[in-house]
């Protein structure tokens, strides 16, 4: 399926889809610990971000990822100054500063390696977050000025710096 092709195909579609080389891959739905998670995470950073000219977006918004077209639905995905989108539908966020995705059993190995991947050819992603469901532990990837990532692991009662955000959770 070429990329235009996907996305008549997922416009049109009640289900949810990913598309990587040309596949299209069907979402699983969510458990309650994983739609609460991504939920509280989306409340923690639209408060900080509410003044600025700052975007936070759900599951819903599609982000398009690496040379080679791959489309994504972030768990929670933040835009900074202006948006910039695949066409005119403007459901398709070309531009995200912050990606976070909430590991599942199913998707955890994906998250860490070709989407991680996929996403790293984002010239505007800063930040790149892992929040577990099994427990409190978020993994956070911050791209350096010399474009290397700095990962850091956060524990329970630790504070989360988002520097490309400047602000902490």
């Amino acid at each position: 399926m070429t990329p235009t092709e996907y996305l008549a195909f997922e416009r049109a579609s009640e289900e949810k889809h990913e598309y990587a080389d040309g596949e299209v891959f069907a979402m699983a739905g969510t458990t309650r610990a994983h739609s609460l998670i991504s939920g509280n995470l989306l409340a923690a950073l639209h408060a900080p971000l509410a003044d600025r000219p700052c975007e936070v977006h759900g599951p819903d918004m599609k982000v398009r990822a690496s040379q080679k077209p791959r489309y994504h639905y972030p768990d929670v995905s933040v835009v900074c100054g202006p948006p910039e989108f695949e066409d005119d539908v403007r459901d398709v966020l070309l531009n995200p500063r912050l990606v976070a995705e909430v590991l599942s059993e199913s998707t955890e190995r994906y998250d860490r390696g070709d989407k991680f991947a996929s996403y790293r050819a984002l010239p505007s992603l800063q930040e790149y977050l892992l929040v577990s469901q099994t427990k409190p532990q978020v993994e956070h990837y911050h791209r350096l000025s010399d474009g290397t990532w700095l990962l850091r692991i956060l524990g329970p009662g630790e504070t989360l710096s988002l520097p490309s955000l400047d602000c902490t959770l």
